[in-house]
């Protein structure tokens, strides 16, 4: 301050700019007095293609051609990581070495899909868990199926069920479907 309690320098050209800040703010807020606010609901569909890469293409070869499931250990804390991955994301080490997974584990959590939409790729009731896979130091995100919800808990025992026709994407596991049922 100076000049008889005037901002100065910068402190005057943010208080100018806050003052023009709040006469916009002002204007904005008669155009929804003046027009009417519509609202438009839609959905932009993006075809897209992307390479998975070398560990990703080994990943899906598997599940496609021998229904097999198979991760990578890394050299540094020795976990094996599910879906297969080139690094590490902990240790940021290289993965080299490859290691075949139970297609058997463990759901760590999940929720229960029970409204349907186009984008789901079931109809509901059906889960989205998080599989620990016999071998895995990792949980996979995946699909629950294969009996009533009302039944499944944080614990359960599950194995992977494989699509007939399979296309080297995830979704060549249809589904995890409790064991013991």
């Amino acid at each position: 301050m100076g000049n008889g309690g005037q901002p100065r320098g910068k402190d005057s050209k943010r208080l100018r700019a806050q003052e023009a800040g709040e006469e916009r703010g002002k204007a904005m807020g008669k155009w929804t007095e003046e027009v009417e606010e519509l609202v438009h609901r839609g959905r932009i569909k993006v075809p897209y293609t992307w390479s998975v890469g070398e560990a990703g293409s080994r990943f899906f070869v598997e599940l496609r051609d021998h229904q097999k499931i198979w991760g990578t250990r890394c050299p540094a804390c020795k976990r094996v990581l599910v879906p297969a991955r080139k690094l590490c994301g902990q240790c940021f080490c290289q993965t080299n070495e490859w290691v075949e997974v139970s297609d058997q584990g463990t759901v760590q959590t999940f929720t229960v899909v029970r409204y349907p939409s186009e984008v789901q790729p079931q109809k509901p009731p059906f889960g989205y868990g998080i599989i620990k896979l016999d071998g895995a130091g990792t949980g996979m995100t995946h699909l629950l199926s294969g009996s009533d919800p009302a039944n499944w808990r944080i614990g359960m025992r599950v194995q992977a069920v494989f699509k007939e026709k399979r296309a080297g994407n995830i979704l060549d596991i249809a589904y995890f479907r409790p064991l013991g049922e």
